[in-house]
């Protein structure tokens, strides 16, 4: 296991050599009179150790990390996808980094037209009728969304509607998001072949229907096929229907959300348009209307003059706006990135990306049904990802979901996300993106064969599994996950 850095340390050892001979102390006094009494009276108590053995301890430590950079990463458009370094040193260029928030709409042109453009993209590919770049990641989309909804209802003086539908294979967020905005939930749930369910939908539909929140393709991994029936229902009872866009990487390019009846979506341009989502951020996230959530979208947004000057609007010109949700105008590095993202692969560039995601998902999916595992739904077609259940190994050997995640640690797989969704026992829901090759899908699947030949004659040895990472308490490598949740050890 690789040592602190304060177990490597040893009393004076700096570099000192490579320092002029000054004291800094004085220099400051010297320099700045004022600030003398803010000096330390004592060295911090900080590792003391030389430069190259600094370099070479924190090297060696990213070199154990897991990343999409040195392993296969099937966790998809939800954390960690392509990321072109391009697009990073685009959105690093001097102009942006030194251009300040606070100056002026005319000493940014140059920031504001990309964001405009970056605007337009967005709205064209998602079939929206306006946008707004300024949420400052996808929760905070997704609470925009809602909260346009509640804006518009209360403008309509429709204040009776006070729930939120929500299937019941959404991401936790869509509920919390829902109560958040001052909604009550209510669940409809999924059918046996993981579409919505029509006739739960009919019952729950009324008066007091304020919104549907759905993410097409659903987290089971599968289309939903009647969507426009659905925003039929749903628009017919009064109500409006929200997208969550964390599932995006698989229809852009191919088929719009505004087409298929929604009002409101949020996209994670963090996810789905080139910035690296590990680790929790950072993150945008745009919201994109219909016509008639328009008037309260958040402000400050970019817009162009007649003579082709970019200005703000803000609440001087969107007096229904549900106002401002962050300091300035969102995370415009982020939105940079996306913005090169876009311009580097053009429209016919991100039908290619949606294309094959899912045809990695769906060749992945026949290999590891072909191997003998069983899929949740293998009557469907998968979309850019899928979910294989393992309940059957589970019975069988003893060893369930968690324990190959673990195993396939040892593999140099990062595990794919496991029981989500919970409608789905021992569920594995992966997600391999478009850019893996066809040789690391087939180690994938190699692998996962490997594993379940593990469990049939060894199942011990997967339960202790991960057995060749970097982390041996009391002689194993498995963490007590609920402990860590529970009693975290933040401390040496």
């Amino acid at each position: 296991m690789e040592p602190l850095l304060s177990q490597l340390s040893r009393p004076q050892r700096t570099n000192r050599q490579h320092t002029p001979g000054v004291d800094p102390a004085a220099a400051v006094a010297n320099s700045h009179p004022g600030l003398g009494r803010f000096l330390r009276q004592a060295p911090p108590l900080l590792p003391e150790v030389s430069e190259l053995d600094a370099v070479r301890h924190f090297t060696r430590l990213s070199q154990k990390n897991f990343s999409v950079d040195t392993h296969f990463y099937p966790l998809g458009s939800c954390t960690m996808k392509y990321n072109p370094r391009v697009c990073n040193t685009v959105a690093m260029q001097a102009g942006f980094l030194q251009r300040h928030p606070l100056a002026s709409a005319q000493s940014g042109q140059g920031v504001m037209a990309c964001l405009f453009e970056l605007q337009e993209m967005l709205r064209q590919l998602t079939g929206m009728a306006a946008l707004s770049l300024t949420p400052m990641a996808g929760a905070q989309g997704e609470y925009a969304g809602v909260a346009m909804i509640a804006a518009y209802h209360r403008q309509r003086g429709d204040v009776q509607r006070s729930e939120m539908l929500i299937p019941d294979a959404a991401h936790g967020t869509n509920p919390a998001t829902a109560a958040l905005c001052g909604f009550s939930v209510r669940e409809i749930a999924t059918d046996g072949n993981g579409d919505l369910d029509l006739a739960a939908l009919a019952a729950a539909l009324g008066p007091q229907t304020a919104g549907l929140m759905l993410t097409n393709p659903s987290t089971l991994g599968v289309f939903e096929r009647r969507i426009g029936q659905i925003a039929q229902m749903v628009h017919q009872a009064g109500g409006l229907l929200y997208y969550d866009g964390a599932n995006l990487n698989a229809i852009a390019g191919r088929v719009r959300p505004g087409e298929m009846g929604f009002d409101a979506i949020h996209i994670n341009v963090h996810k789905t348009f080139a910035t690296p989502h590990g680790g929790g951020g950072p993150g945008a996230g745009p919201v994109g209307v219909s016509e008639r959530l328009r008037p309260f979208l958040p402000i400050p947004m970019v817009a162009q003059g007649d003579e082709g000057q970019f200005y703000w609007l803000t609440e001087e010109h969107c007096p229904l706006s549900i106002g401002r949700l962050s300091t300035f105008s969102g995370n415009i590095g982020v939105l940079l990135r996306a913005y090169a993202y876009l311009r580097l692969t053009g429209g016919e560039g991100m039908r290619r990306v949606a294309s094959f995601a899912t045809l990695n998902a769906n060749y992945l999916m026949a290999r590891l049904t072909q191997a003998g595992f069983q899929a949740a739904f293998p009557a469907r077609r998968a979309t850019h990802e899928f979910i294989i259940t393992l309940q059957q190994e589970a019975k069988q050997f003893g060893v369930t979901a968690l324990d190959f995640a673990k195993r396939l640690l040892d593999y140099g797989f990062y595990a794919p996300t496991i029981y989500f969704p919970m409608l789905v026992p021992e569920c594995l829901l992966i997600e391999p993106t478009e850019t893996e090759s066809l040789e690391s899908l087939e180690r994938f699947v190699a692998a996962m064969v490997a594993i379940r030949q593990e469990a049939m004659e060894n199942p011990q040895q997967v339960r202790q599994a991960p057995l060749a990472v970097p982390v041996p308490l009391g002689g194993h490598s498995r963490l007590d996950d609920t402990l860590a949740a529970r009693k975290p050890n933040l401390r040496w």
